[in-house]
């Protein structure tokens, strides 16, 4: 890992570890993952603010519930595949139908599980938690922006959850950016198209605009870290400046972030879309790096979906 890659979980870490500086009332719960969750540094530094509830994600969440109504800011962490799954039904009476002011962490979202491959690899999170009434869903880009998710969804009212992902991805973002649940950053300009992209894969959406800049299209890149609420006036202004749009997740595209920007859209200004993301399937054992690849979660990919999508947007433009 370089000095300029760091895994997102690590920025949760670092949050989290901050917030016990700064904020009493916030404690932590694990599924027996801490030190996956990067929960163990809070867990070092503030013991009696800890609490390890073994491999029993529903029990952790309903444990979560009961610190909410007694007046904490509890952050439960687990695999992201077992603490929305197992958990789901825990998240949607005992936190979401009371809206209470728990956070939940998913470490190791989407591929970058890796070589645990498909039990533990979570490609359907995003859906399940953003149709659930009353839950914020975050997925940042980078560690830095992890950090800047932990340390603002505290004071966030309400249930959160937060997508973070095992493997090292680029650091994009600066401590200086700014940062706010529901607020979409635009990190680069253009009028062709929009690339609009959550994760880990903003940084490849990035990488594909320069390459579309190379053969003389410019791309607008849209980093929507938060998935709900949905910053619905930047992404339908894109679509009226662009006439196109993108969207890349590492994520099912059923019900994800491209569900959630086509919902969006098509209520106020449909302009054709393509989505890069999980094509109907389950995930399987490999490098990380080697699964985005045959996943098709590639710069190129990127750069295909673009240009089949600016066909699309001349042939709407003609008719």
């Amino acid at each position: 890992m370089s000095a300029t890659e760091k895994p997102t979980r690590d920025g949760f870490g670092e949050g989290l570890l901050e917030l016990g500086k700064t904020h009493p009332a916030v404690v932590a719960l694990s599924g027996d993952l801490e030190d996956s969750a990067r929960a163990v540094w809070f867990k070092k530094q503030y013991p009696q603010r800890f609490f390890s509830v073994g491999i029993a994600e529903e029990d952790m969440i309903g444990t979560a519930a009961g610190l909410a109504i007694g007046g904490k800011i509890p952050f439960a962490c687990s695999f992201s595949q077992f603490i929305t799954a197992k958990g789901l039904e825990q998240l949607r009476m005992a936190v979401c139908y009371q809206n209470l002011n728990v956070k939940v962490a998913g470490s190791h979202g989407g591929l970058s599980v890796g070589a645990d491959g498909a039990t533990a690899e979570a490609l359907e999170e995003l859906t399940h938690m953003r149709c659930l009434p009353h839950m914020t869903v975050i997925v940042p880009c980078d560690a830095m922006e992890a950090k800047k998710a932990t340390i603002a969804s505290a004071d966030y009212p309400g249930p959160v959850f937060l997508r973070l992902g095992r493997n090292p991805v680029p650091l994009l973002t600066k401590e200086s950016d700014p940062f706010r649940i529901g607020q979409a950053v635009v990190l680069r300009q253009g009028e062709d198209v929009s690339l609009i992209a959550c994760g880990i894969l903003v940084a490849h959406a990035l990488q594909a605009a320069e390459q579309l800049a190379k053969e003389g299209i410019h791309a607008r890149v849209i980093n929507v870290h938060t998935i709900k609420p949905l910053d619905t006036a930047t992404l339908i202004a894109a679509a009226k400046e662009t006439a196109a749009l993108v969207t890349v997740e590492e994520h099912t595209v059923l019900g994800g972030l491209g569900g959630a920007v086509a919902e969006a859209v098509v209520q106020n200004h449909p302009v054709p879309m393509r989505f890069v993301g999980v094509q109907d399937r389950f995930g399987t054992s490999g490098d990380p790096k080697d699964l985005l690849r045959a996943f098709h979660l590639m710069p190129e990919d990127i750069l295909q979906a673009a240009k089949e999508v600016l066909r699309a947007k001349q042939e709407h433009l003609v008719r």
